[in-house]
């Protein structure tokens, strides 16, 4: 794995909009230092996780009645 960049303070002031711009395209996060020691870190925005529950909704469509017989007589086996 790569080691995170780091960038002192002033450096990130001065190159903040094409830092931002560098952190969307690579995904990778930059540590912003002050004097040697890290202060924030710049990551990447991520959209909330995708979940599974609901993701088919509104994609069934139920013509007639689910629960109502067919009205067709049928013997199990074993009678």
């Amino acid at each position: 794995m790569a080691k995170e960049k780091s960038i002192g303070a002033g450096e990130f002031k001065t190159h903040c909009l094409n830092l931002i711009d560098e952190v969307n395209r690579s995904r990778l996060p930059i540590v912003i230092t002050k004097h040697g020691k890290p202060l924030a870190r710049l990551v990447p925005y991520a959209d909330e996780p995708h979940t599974l529950f609901g993701c088919m909704k509104d994609s069934v469509i139920i013509h007639g009645d689910l629960v109502e017989g067919t009205g067709e007589e049928w013997q199990a086996d074993g009678a």
